[in-house]
């Protein structure tokens, strides 16, 4: 194995950390509000599907009460809201508000700007290469 493959975890949590402040900043200077990096992840997962707060929770690695903390600032500035499961009414589900949908837009477009810039600068053959392998079926952890 190759030291540069070797160095793949840290990489890609750079490049994450990358495209996180970078988004960040983009929706500072538009006069969103600023979020957490948790904040974000919790966004990314709703605005994925991913509306369970146990799951989001197992999705990013933490506890469910560090998920709901993080929700409950999200809800203080009205970006979330918890709903009853219509599936479980024991259960709720995370939603974007109104608020939250309109940050969600501009996210994407501050993200669309982000990629245009990624791909002037390593180029567009790099990025879907790198695209490629990321959606790429990596099949189990074993």
């Amino acid at each position: 194995m190759t030291p540069a493959a070797l160095e793949l975890m840290p990489r890609i949590f750079q490049r994450l950390v990358w495209l996180d402040e970078g988004l960040q900043k983009r929706l500072h200077d538009a006069g969103w509000p600023d979020v957490s990096r948790a904040q974000s992840m919790v966004m990314l997962n709703v605005t994925s599907g991913n509306v369970r707060p146990a799951d989001i929770a197992r999705s990013l690695g933490v506890s469910r009460q560090a998920v709901h903390v993080t929700i409950g600032q999200m809800s203080e500035l009205g970006i979330l809201t918890l709903v009853a499961d219509p599936a479980n009414g024991r259960n709720k589900l995370v939603q974007l508000t109104a608020f939250g949908e309109e940050m969600r837009h501009a996210a994407q477009n501050a993200m669309t700007g982000m990629l245009a810039t990624l791909e002037a600068r390593i180029g567009e053959g790099r990025l879907a290469a790198l695209t490629d392998a990321l959606n790429a079926d990596w099949g189990p952890n074993d």
